[in-house]
C-alpha cells in the first residue's frame, strides 16, 4: 500500500525557513548596529583624544614661544654685554699707551735746547709746537722723532725766526702721523 502524506509538510518548512531567514537577518542588522554603535563611540572617543592632544600642543607650543622669545632676549642681552665687556678690555689695555708715548716723547726733547710750547692730537695726527735754540736742535729733534717708534712721519709745518726775552731762537710747528694702535 502506498501511503500518502496529505499534510502541506512544504508550507511549514517554507514557514520555517522564512522565519529562520528573518531570524538570521533581525539577529545580522542587531550585530550590524552594535558593530555601528561600538565604531561610532571608538570614533567619538579618539576625535576626542586628539582634540585634547592639539590643545595640549598648542599650549606647550605657545609656552615654548615665550622661552624662545627670552631666549632671543637673552642673546641679544648676552651680546650687548660681551661688546661692552670687549671694549672695556680694549681701552685697559691701551689706557696707558698714550700716558707712555708721551713720557718717551718727553725724553726726546733736548732739556736746554728745545721747549714744547703746544702739542695737540686729531685721531692719528700730532701737531707739535716749540721753540729751539737754533736751527740745527730743530732739525736733530726733527730726526730724532722720525726715529721715535710710535711715529710714522714727521713733516715740518713752519720754521721762523723770532726773539725772545732779547735772545734770538727758532719758532717751530711740526706734523707727526702716528702708526696705528699708538
Amino acid at each position: 500500500m502506498i501511503k500518502i502524506n496529505l499534510l502541506p509538510y512544504r508550507e511549514k518548512a517554507k514557514k520555517d525557513t522564512f522565519s529562520r531567514q528573518i531570524f538570521i537577518l533581525a539577529g545580522s542588522l542587531i550585530i550590524f548596529l552594535l558593530v555601528l554603535g561600538w565604531v561610532t563611540v571608538w570614533m567619538q572617543s579618539s576625535i576626542t583624544d586628539l582634540e585634547n592632544k592639539v590643545k595640549e600642543s598648542e599650549t606647550t607650543l605657545s609656552d615654548l614661544d615665550k622661552k624662545i622669545s627670552n631666549l632671543e632676549t637673552f642673546k641679544k642681552d648676552k651680546k650687548g654685554l660681551e661688546d661692552k665687556l670687549g671694549v672695556i678690555s680694549t681701552l685697559e689695555e691701551n689706557r696707558l699707551a698714550p700716558v707712555k708715548t708721551l713720557d718717551n716723547l718727553a725724553l726726546l726733547v733736548p732739556a736746554k735746547d728745545i721747549w714744547l710750547n703746544k702739542m695737540t692730537q686729531k685721531g692719528n695726527n700730532i701737531s707739535l709746537e716749540g721753540i729751539g735754540r737754533d736751527n740745527l736742535v730743530v732739525a736733530d729733534f726733527m730726526k730724532s722723532l722720525e726715529k721715535f717708534d710710535p711715529v710714522k712721519s714727521v713733516d715740518l709745518i713752519a720754521s721762523k725766526k723770532t726773539e725772545v726775552a732779547g735772545v734770538t731762537v727758532q719758532q717751530f710747528t711740526f706734523s707727526c702721523v702716528l702708526k696705528k694702535g699708538f
